[in-house]
């Protein structure tokens, strides 16, 4: 073990470093592969608008790891690896550029950057190396003979588990952990976020900007999907007052309708 001497930046990915989830360019390239339905894709481009709008839950969280294992369950390891470029193009166009300039701020400030994740340990080496990181913590799949069995051969990245992966790598690698950074989006990541000296929240859900606000911690904000909803709607709702409003008006300058003109029974 090296002395710990070394600062590092952890960058949680989805909705940190890219906008959304990166589990729906999984799911496109598990479609054309031949391993998803596309009415199971249509599902996960809706969970994937939850998650841009609210962010991740326990429950949520659970259920799309327990769906993955039974889809990916005796998979051939090598097909998912070759899935990864598909992947990966639909990623890389989604990174936010001022969180990638930010990591490398932190490279040339002499500190490591690494993406620690709960997808897949492959996507987060692959993107690692491609952003030229400096390595990536991932759910790491058990594979016997070649195949997957949909479970994880690792402590899973998620709350304390992602913690407690991060603290065995800070103690591989020599890193100071008081005097390194990390950036995420989801109150399940307050068990990394506590274990460094500068946590900063990413287009945070309400339970993390809460928790920010409360103790200080710098917020940063990104994502404009939510925003430009909120705008529409507003946009939306000023049409129909504005309609109505018209409506109104129109009835009160228009003149009441005439009397009909009833006949006298007594004329002829």
């Amino acid at each position: 073990m090296e002395p710990a001497n070394q600062a590092a930046a952890f960058f949680d990915l989805d909705r940190t470093l890219v906008a959304g989830s990166s589990g729906i360019y999984w799911a496109r390239a598990a479609v054309d592969a031949g391993i998803v339905t596309r009415r199971q894709m249509a599902r996960m481009v809706g969970a994937n608008l939850k998650f841009r709008l609210r962010g991740s839950t326990d429950e949520s969280t659970e259920a799309i790891r327990e769906r993955l294992s039974e889809l990916v369950a005796g998979l051939d390891a090598m097909q998912l690896r070759r899935m990864m470029p598909e992947v990966l193009a639909g990623v890389l166009p989604r990174l936010y550029p001022q969180m990638l300039q930010i990591a490398y701020d932190h490279q040339d400030a002499g500190r490591r950057v690494y993406i620690a994740t709960a997808s897949s340990q492959i996507v987060a080496e692959m993107l690692s190396d491609v952003l030229g990181f400096d390595g990536g913590i991932g759910a790491v799949p058990e594979i016997i003979d070649g195949k997957m069995t949909g479970h994880d051969s690792d402590v899973f990245p998620y709350r304390e588990g992602k913690a407690q992966r991060i603290v065995e790598l800070a103690e591989l690698e020599g890193i100071d952990l008081r005097a390194s950074y990390g950036y995420s989006d989801s109150e399940s990541d307050l068990p990394m976020l506590r274990l460094v000296g500068h946590p900063v929240a990413v287009n945070p859900d309400s339970d993390l900007e809460q928790v920010a606000a409360d103790e200080g911690w710098e917020i940063l904000r990104f994502d404009q999907l939510g925003r430009k909803l909120l705008a529409i709607g507003a946009l939306a709702l000023m049409g129909l007052v504005g309609t109505a409003g018209r409506t109104v008006v129109a009835r009160r300058a228009s003149p009441p309708p005439a009397s009909p003109k009833l006949r006298n029974p007594w004329r002829g």
